[in-house]
């Protein structure tokens, strides 16, 4: 079944959630508010997968796409934006089981070196229940999920836009969600094969897509620019290059980029096992994660400025934690509560943008707090909906 097409409307509709493990839960806090803006305009069934043309997730956030984009029985989302804060809560100290023994750091250094930190067992039968035989172009709204081939070394990208020509892509989404979570060191990489309509296997040796963007924004943009080359004519008068018609909403899962996580001092004296063990977190993994997230934050905030349409860009990201909350698998019951608070507080914190010239994120004058900005940006998403419902043609719903 197609999804929504943008022709209908004045407006290409993007949401965009990074990778970040058991930090994933600071998105679902501020997509709980989002979604509760637009029940407020539109009622109480509304979901997020109504009002966006294209929801793209990394890791964590490739998870959270497919709870709010995958079909239940009768159609609709799978889960309720308020549902992933207590999905986080409930199964993520069974994903990330703590080691609360007085040996635990030792037996943590072993295992880097001999295992994955976790054995991954309970995310896949998780996943499995959850998503069932659901592939990937059954999910409500077109998706995006980043993964990394580590046999071909090149990135795999999953989306809905693929599978139409491509149909080997047409992977279950469980699979694809499995993969793109496979962080290298934290869990061990996803093996899985799909066939063609002629029967021709393909396989798939995946790892976590964080490894080629973790903030998958950018993405996303490039695989809604290559549809509407493709099919032009239904897009008029949308054009590729058109990025001043793109609204875009792109979440982060917080980082502790601005405390000095790293100092070269110590790090001249790491060799694997430094790069590999840290205090809270993975050196090597948090450097390659942080680095994709902010290349693509830099480019959108520099292609939105440019084009004078800052206001229908806007990232929310908390780059101040420290210590657990850095980490991406602490899951006490403390620290997620805590992350929790953080996403409510980051609800709070004035819209920022990164600044071109020195390259921090930065507060945004006169522009409110991210609270403010995401009420906005629900009544735009509530008008678009609105005039592609009026627009569609008889017979068509805007859903396909």
């Amino acid at each position: 079944m197609e999804k929504q097409l943008p022709t209908y409307g004045e407006i290409i509709t993007v949401l965009s959630i990074d990778g970040g493990g058991i930090r994933g839960i600071i998105p679902g806090t501020i997509l709980a508010f989002l979604e509760a803006q637009l029940q407020k305009l539109d009622g109480e069934e509304a979901r997020l997968a109504d009002y966006f043309d294209i929801i793209a997730g990394t890791s964590t956030g490739g998870l959270v796409t497919a709870m709010i984009t995958a079909p239940n029985q009768k159609n609709r989302p799978l889960y309720a934006a308020k549902e992933i804060k207590d999905f986080y809560l409930e199964h993520g100290p069974k994903i990330f089981p703590q080691d609360t023994s007085p040996l635990s750091a030792a037996a943590s250094l072993v295992r880097s070196i001999t295992a994955p930190k976790y054995d991954g067992k309970y995310l896949h039968k998780l996943v499995r229940e959850k998503l069932g035989q659901t592939r990937l172009n059954q999910t409500l709204s077109n998706v995006v999920i980043p993964t990394f081939d580590i046999k071909r070394l090149q990135p795999k990208i999953f989306s809905t836009y693929e599978v139409k020509i491509d149909p080997s892509k047409d992977a279950f989404l469980s699979d694809i969600c499995i993969a793109t979570s496979a962080a290298p060191t934290y869990l061990p990489p996803h093996y899985f094969e799909t066939q063609d309509s002629n029967g021709v296997v393909k396989e798939f040796n995946l790892i976590d897509g964080g490894v080629a963007a973790n903030d998958p924004a950018l993405v996303a943009l490039s695989e809604m620019t290559k549809e509407i080359v493709r099919r032009a004519p239904e897009f008029f008068p949308i054009k590729p290059t058109d990025f001043s018609r793109f609204v875009v909403i792109s979440l982060g899962t917080g980082s502790a980029k601005s405390e000095g996580k790293f100092e070269s001092k110590h790090a001249a004296k790491w060799g694997i096992l430094g790069w590999l063990t840290g205090e809270n977190s993975t050196p090597l993994v948090d450097v390659f994660t942080q680095a994709s997230s902010d290349i693509a934050e830099y480019h959108l905030a520099a292609v939105f400025q440019a084009l004078q349409s800052e206001n229908s860009y806007l990232r929310i990201q908390d780059d101040t934690l420290t210590g657990p909350l850095a980490s991406v698998d602490i899951a006490t019951k403390e620290n997620l509560e805590n992350l929790v608070k953080v996403g409510e507080d980051l609800l709070k914190k004035p819209v920022s943008m990164t600044n071109l010239e020195t390259g921090n994120f930065e507060p945004c004058h006169n522009k409110g707090t991210n609270e403010e900005a995401l009420v906005r940006m629900a009544q735009v998403l509530s008008k678009e909906k609105r005039l592609r419902d009026m627009k569609v043609p008889r017979g068509r719903t805007s859903a396909n």
